[in-house]
């Protein structure tokens, strides 16, 4: 039995300037008796953990705070968020304030309009308050990887995501796992649906990605993605055959 209906998973790294305001607009737009919000501090240099700890008891809604001493990096702390969520659902969002807390209960309605046992509901972020670099980036990238995982998806990067936590421990774990959520849910036999969402420009702190983890080493988590799924469908073809008539 689950003690609350969503579990918002937040990961955060050096986003003390941004996650005052972040939590409050979240409380804002979720019903506080049937969600918690779990914010993962991913090894923070920065004032995030004691702000956290002062702001969690003030807000209107459940929320607690996980700490890594070290930090994992953005799958594993999504990871530990759910292992440690009490929700049916998870949403997960970033930390740095670009994903808006208020196009959740979109992502909810969606998510009640399917039938689907497994299933993730994405943002789409149709107008992006990034640089034109990084856009173009992106562009690229999504393109190339719908391509490879035809997984129906054009904003895979997108962090708010809504899924069962069901679902999502069905998954198979590993690093940078978060992009290809979308993927790894249809290998489930799931259905994927996309949200157009608002996304708004960072006021504060920078990324914590380099042109590294969002490229090559992104080509490489592709490669194995692909693997995954494709290995999935040679299961469910042998599971077809030898049958004695």
């Amino acid at each position: 039995m689950h003690q609350f209906d969503v579990s918002v998973v937040l990961p955060a790294k050096n986003e003390a300037k941004n996650l005052s305001a972040l939590l409050r607009e979240i409380a804002e737009v979720v019903p506080s008796t049937t969600t918690e919000i779990i914010v993962v501090d991913d090894g923070s240099s920065d004032d995030s953990l004691s702000l956290l700890h002062n702001l969690s008891s003030t807000l209107p809604v459940s929320c607690r705070v996980i700490v890594h001493p070290m930090s994992c990096g953005q799958s594993t702390s999504v990871f530990h968020g759910v292992l440690q969520a009490k929700g049916k659902w998870i949403i997960t969002l970033d930390a740095d304030g670009q994903n808006d807390p208020a196009d959740i209960p979109r992502l909810i309605r969606a998510a009640k309009e399917t039938n689907a046992a497994h299933f993730c509901v994405i943002g789409h972020r149709k107008k992006r308050k990034d640089t034109s670099w990084k856009r173009f980036q992106s562009k690229v990238a999504n393109r190339v990887r719908q391509w490879v995982l035809q997984d129906d998806t054009p904003d895979t990067g997108c962090g708010l995501k809504l899924l069962p936590r069901s679902t999502f421990l069905l998954l198979p774990y590993f690093d940078h796992m978060h992009r290809y959520i979308p993927a790894l849910t249809k290998r489930l036999g799931g259905e994927v649906v996309c949200v157009s969402v608002n996304h708004r420009a960072r006021l504060e702190g920078k990324s914590n990605y380099t042109a590294w983890n969002r490229g090559w080493a992104g080509i490489i988590d592709m490669l194995g993605v692909r693997w995954l799924m494709y290995r999935s469908k040679l299961n469910h073809i042998a599971n077809g055959m030898g049958h004695e008539d």
